[in-house]
């Protein structure tokens, strides 16, 4: 304590004007630093540009990224305010530089919007090095720019137009503020393909003018809203039936206007695609709205199955799991007022929303189930077919269930454990073969790293059902290392490895036991990889000597780098196609050592884009992983051949 100013008074009390709180903890308002930040400073933008679409005055959002590293949102919307407002700042001004100001709290300019936190572009001028702002309205064109917050001077009158709409350019604060100094095109797709779906006819584009040979651009316009957005998720799969799409307006009482959409298509694949949407924010955790069509649904195929004397006894009855799997559903709801729970709005709290979607959506499914028995048939049939099937893996999922620490003798025999029982501490391999798990084994830290080794490749689970997959040796293996069990009975808290490290070989076979596995946990055991701790391990392609002096290349760029390091002249190069190549030494210092390796995190960004991409990857239907092939081959590293 003695170090420590002991005087609290009324001097140690500093108040931060304006914007200055949020460049000091601009963590607080776009979550985070990072790539997850910095893309949140462009979506600020674009959701008051969709705020306009939603209130019927903008049909068309254009986003710019430039060579400079800044980004420009342009719309046809009606444009930010411009006149005079009380504070003697014009509106323009007050809108871009204080927090909590806009036209979202009272309900008349707005009848439902995302931002209704009120600091969306106010802490994007925070965020920024400089930020330019151009209006289109009343026949006039209106500017004002910024350097990190702070107005440069008044807005001015800079000529005429028959336009309206907002243009804001801005280049985020890369010096001060973010770690890292490119947003990604990709990304930024796929949120706007997102955001096309979820509102009906307006056209969203992107151009990338960073590229030094062709710029790249990209349009998304759907007039089939959501039933598009669900075709293209089962882009892969093999349906029952065309989407059903059901939406309606209320007035609730409690919460005012809510308007509800639904679409839903079942496919003959086996996993659960359900996203939900409030405002047009991907509430992730779901909430109240999603209870509710969770609930409809199971109620209502309950009764149609019942009523036709569809179960093989008077008293079953499907479960919610029974009827979800193989259905792929987006429903998406627009509040005047949604209550989310945290700032991050990734769960919706108001509970009237549960009851009016519960009720909307049970009619909606009945009429459909009742006009089209052959359909409703073929649903209740593959709902009969879960049913069993989730039975049958009752038994086996008993043989994956984590022991009790009296029974480690029952953790799989081929397993290397590690000695540390603090799971923070430990690390488990899931490496190739038995030759790179024997170098693994030999190379590894005993205390803190484990090694489970694969015999060949596991079974796709994109194509098989629960009971199916609990059957194969080694899933249960790798379930019954890893300690959480898996479905009903997964529990993070038994987590016996903080780090699960996937350690294939650099070659094809390599990347396909990577994709098995990583549709495994995404599948089964997503809250893996949503609390990080699933890994892909990188060992190095190349080993390049000269004389006594080696280095390791990970990639062709170091390759190169290395090679005009040492001159072309008398070195030796080794490419290494399995990790079983290395000796436990090299396997130690290139890939598993903590202070020399580099790591992967698996990160979950987008759920549905990860989902589609499984999908098509993993899917049943060869045309679109022809497709993707066809499509993306171009920017293939390595290849063996």
């Amino acid at each position: 304590m003695s170090g420590n100013n002991i005087n609290y008074d009324a001097n140690s009390i500093k108040v931060l004007k304006g914007l200055e709180h949020v460049r000091k903890r601009p963590s607080m308002y776009i979550g985070s630093t990072s790539q997850t930040g910095l893309h949140h400073l462009v979506w600020e933008v674009v959701d008051n540009s969709i705020d306009e679409a939603q209130s019927g005055f903008c049909t068309s959002i254009d986003v710019i990224l430039y060579d400079d590293r800044s980004v420009s949102v342009n719309d046809n919307g009606r444009g930010i305010p411009i006149e005079m407002h009380e504070s003697g700042k014009s509106a323009l001004e007050v809108v871009m530089t204080t927090l909590h100001a806009g036209g979202k709290f009272d309900n008349t300019a707005y009848k439902t919007s995302g931002g209704l936190h009120g600091v969306g572009v106010s802490v994007v001028n925070a965020l920024s090095e400089w930020l330019t702002v151009e209006v289109h309205k009343g026949g006039n064109i209106y500017t004002q720019s910024y350097h990190r917050g702070t107005a440069d001077g008044p807005q001015n009158n800079i000529g005429n137009t028959d336009l309206t709409g907002t243009r804001i350019r801005f280049l985020p604060d890369y010096e001060h503020i973010f770690e890292i100094s490119e947003l990604n095109f990709e990304t930024l797709c796929s949120r706007l393909r997102e955001l096309a779906y979820l509102n009906n006819g307006l056209k969203l584009s992107i151009t990338d003018k960073r590229l030094e040979n062709a710029e790249r651009y990209e349009e998304y316009c759907f007039e089939g809203g959501l039933n598009s957005f669900v075709s293209y998720i089962n882009e892969a799969h093999t349906t029952l039936h065309n989407p059903v799409r059901i939406n309606g307006e209320f007035e609730l009482e409690e919460d005012g206007l809510i308007i509800i959409d639904v679409a839903f298509q079942y496919n003959k694949a086996f996993q659960e695609d359900i996203f939900s949407f409030v405002n047009n924010i991907n509430t992730i955790d779901g909430g109240t709205h999603l209870s509710g069509m969770k609930s409809a649904l199971t109620r209502t195929l309950n009764e149609y199955a019942s009523s036709n004397n569809m179960f093989s006894t008077k008293d079953d009855s499907f479960s919610g799991s029974d009827v979800r799997e193989g259905l792929v559903a987006v429903i998406s709801v627009k509040i005047s007022d949604p209550q989310f729970e945290g700032q991050t709005k990734t769960r919706l709290g108001n509970r009237s929303v549960q009851g009016a979607v519960l009720s909307h959506v049970s009619r909606g499914i009945s009429t459909f189930l009742e006009e089209n028995p052959s359909i409703a048939k073929n649903i209740v049939q593959k709902c009969l077919l879960n049913h069993s099937s989730r039975q049958a893996a009752k038994k086996a999922r008993e043989l994956t269930r984590r022991k009790s620490a009296l029974e480690t003798a029952a953790l799989p025999g081929k397993l290397a454990d590690c000695t540390v029982n603090n799971p923070e501490e430990a690390e488990l391999f899931i490496v190739e073969g038995n030759s790179a798990g024997g170098s693994a084994k030999q190379g590894r830290n005993r205390y803190f790293q484990a090694i489970l080794p694969l015999r060949g490749k596991i079974l796709n689970v994109e194509k098989a059902q629960l009971g199916r997959v609990l059957q194969n040796n080694e899933i249960r293996t790798i379930i019954t290392a890893a300690g959480t069990g898996i479905e009903e009975d997964f529990d993070i808290s038994n987590i016996r490895y903080h780090k699960i490290i996937i350690m294939t070989d650099a070659d094809v076979d390599g990347s396909h036991i990577r994709t098995l596995l990583l549709t495994f946990f995404y599948r089964h055991m997503p809250e893996l990889i949503e609390n990080g701790y699933i890994y892909v391990a990188q060992p190095p392609l190349y080993l390049i000597k000269k004389g006594s002096t080696k280095k390791y290349a990970y990639n062709e760029k170091e390759r190169t780098k290395i090679v005009e390091e040492f001159g072309n002249i008398g070195i030796t190069m080794q490419r290494y196609k399995g990790l079983g190549e290395m000796n436990p030494d090299q396997l130690w210092a290139t890939t598993m050592d903590p202070e020399k390796r580099v790591l992967l995190k698996i990160r979950l960004q987008n759920v549905m884009e990860a989902s589609h991409i499984f999908s098509v990857l993993m899917g049943d239907d060869v045309e679109p992983r022809r497709e993707f092939i066809q499509q993306h081959a171009a920017d293939v590293m390595n290849l063996d051949v």
